[in-house]
């Protein structure tokens, strides 16, 4: 008997104790009601232009007919899929998809972070504001500006990169943007060129919020600027920087195709061609929109797995999580 009435005074507990924090939830949304009110045009957004459309991604079990339209196509079951498995150049393309992710998670990823930490050490505020102002300038060049700049400075004939290794090294014009070899690296470095600055505001945004306090009590203690960066700094943005590494192994699968469409060639597609590209011609030059779709909505699952372990990974060994 004694143990019924602890459980009921205990379910009674729980239920006044989600009352609670159901009236809390309720008094701060009313609370901030004008804030949330800002929520409405974003949210309608996304209702009609991300979630909407969604229904149309039974076209990948569809031959679909223009005609007959989206509900009246012919139903092929999985036959999409197995025909971009059993492609030819599906391994191809996975290859490439995956090897471009990583080298940008290896190579890309750590140099904002860094970025950060250096302009975090800056005390001249003036030449500070300068350089964080001219490192985020990129981010705001259009792709089609940026491999154009590229194009330029690596022509064999007229670029920059070209004249200098002639004139300083003597090697003949190399033609980088018609060598397999090298349309890799100039991939990841333009990319790291154009997005470290505006990378770096969210490990900025996480540097300013840490204590000062601890870095006057690590100077009393005697610990150098590099100590107090590895022992206080780092870890104090550890968790933006675990979140933002699952967020980037989540999106392994999702190498953006326009600045590649705009670089690449036939000659380059053995290195080049990726997932997103190959949906591209496949979608709009072929119209095989039943068979792009399928591709797309694979990629989708594969990322959302990804995302999922790594998240399931960081939770376990790091502690820190999505979800």
């Amino acid at each position: 008997m004694r143990e019924v009435l602890i459980a009921v005074d205990i379910t009674k507990h729980r239920k006044s104790l989600g009352n609670t924090q159901g009236s809390m939830l309720w008094r701060s949304i009313k609370k901030t009601k004008y804030l949330q009110m800002m929520l409405i045009p974003a949210l309608i957004w996304y209702i009609i232009f991300c979630y909407g459309p969604m229904y149309g991604v039974i076209i990948a079990f569809k031959n679909f007919n223009m005609r007959l339209g989206i509900m009246k196509s012919p139903f092929v079951g999985f036959d999409n899929f197995e025909r971009f498995l059993t492609h030819p150049y599906t391994w191809r393309l996975l290859r490439n998809t995956v090897l471009l992710s990583f080298y940008q998670i290896i190579f890309a990823f750590p140099v904002p972070i860094i970025f950060a930490l250096m302009l975090n050490e800056v005390r001249h505020q003036k030449y500070k504001k300068l350089v964080q102002t001219v490192s985020y300038l990129p981010n705001f060049i259009s792709s089609v500006a940026v491999v154009g700049m590229i194009v330029m400075m690596l022509s064999p004939s007229s670029g920059f990169v070209n004249k200098v290794l002639v004139s300083w090294f003597g090697v003949e014009p190399i033609y980088f943007m018609t060598e397999q070899r090298w349309f890799r690296p100039i991939y990841i470095l333009s990319g790291i060129w154009q997005s470290t600055g505006w990378n770096a505001i969210i490990y900025l945004a996480a540097l300013s919020a840490i204590d000062q306090q601890l870095y006057e009590a690590a100077t009393i203690d005697g610990a150098g600027r590099f100590k107090q960066i590895w022992h206080i700094t780092l870890p104090s943005i550890k968790p933006t920087i675990v979140i933002l590494f699952i967020l980037s192994l989540g999106s392994m699968l999702s190498v953006g195709s326009e600045k590649i469409i705009l670089m690449y060639s036939p000659i380059t597609y053995e290195v080049a061609d990726v997932i997103s590209t190959f949906v591209y011609r496949v979608g709009l030059f072929d119209a095989q929109y039943s068979y792009s779709t399928a591709i797309g909505l694979m990629n989708s699952v594969i990322n959302l797995i990804l995302l999922t372990i790594a998240n399931n990974l960081s939770r376990k060994f790091a502690d820190f999580s999505l979800w």
